[in-house]
């Protein structure tokens, strides 16, 4: 599993990824960052094969904040009650509740989700989703579904997991307030004029 515990988003520096690893923050600048992602194919080959590898620690930071940046502009563009993950975010739902009757989605942390109990748990549920594509990918996941992606506000866990919670957050709510916090301006009409002629262009 790659050992980049936690990215974030910083918009002081759109252009970087900023990653947590070992302790220490890293960045990644997003134009230089198509030389991991030309190696991508190799993330579909087991981890075994790679050890402690660097630079596929780095690919997997890559994709992984990819994907925690494509989420986030979805949950806060379009209402969250509306989406829809998976072709089978019903049965990931419906299996999820059945399993972790009792789990509250709002905030979440390593501790409730990594304890020794909670990870066999999670385990048994990843397995009836193993045909899944990814199921078992490393995702970025916000632990308090009210906030934006932060050094704070990340974990690490796996896609199933991730999809089960965030399927969850949707149907139950959670996901509503970062909705009303961050969802884009509208756009408008304006009407000027140039030259004694009418034009209109959108703002917002």
């Amino acid at each position: 599993m790659c050992d980049c515990r936690l990215l974030c988003l910083n918009q002081e520096w759109p252009n970087y990824w900023f990653v947590q690893k070992r302790n220490q923050f890293h960045y990644i600048n997003k134009t230089t960052s198509i030389i991991f992602q030309q190696g991508a194919s190799l993330l579909s080959r087991p981890a075994e094969e790679f050890g402690n590898d660097g630079l596929v620690e780095e690919m997997w930071a890559v994709k992984a904040m990819d994907h925690a940046e494509v989420h986030f502009n979805l949950i806060t563009s379009v209402h969250p009650s509306c989406l829809r993950l998976t072709p089978y975010d019903d049965q990931i739902y419906q299996t999820f509740r059945q399993d972790f009757p009792d789990l509250k989605v709002d905030v979440l942390s390593d501790e409730i989700l990594k304890s020794p109990e909670a990870k066999l748990a999670w385990r048994n549920f990843a397995e009836k989703f193993n045909k899944l594509e990814d199921y078992s990918y490393g995702t970025l996941m916000r632990a308090d579904a009210s906030k934006e992606f932060s050094p704070e506000n990340s974990l690490l866990v796996v896609r199933i997991q991730f999809l089960a919670i965030e399927i969850a957050r949707n149907i139950e709510g959670y996901n509503d307030e970062v909705y009303r916090k961050f969802k884009p301006a509208p756009k408008t009409l304006q009407t000027h004029e140039n030259n004694g002629t009418q034009q209109q262009e959108v703002s917002q």
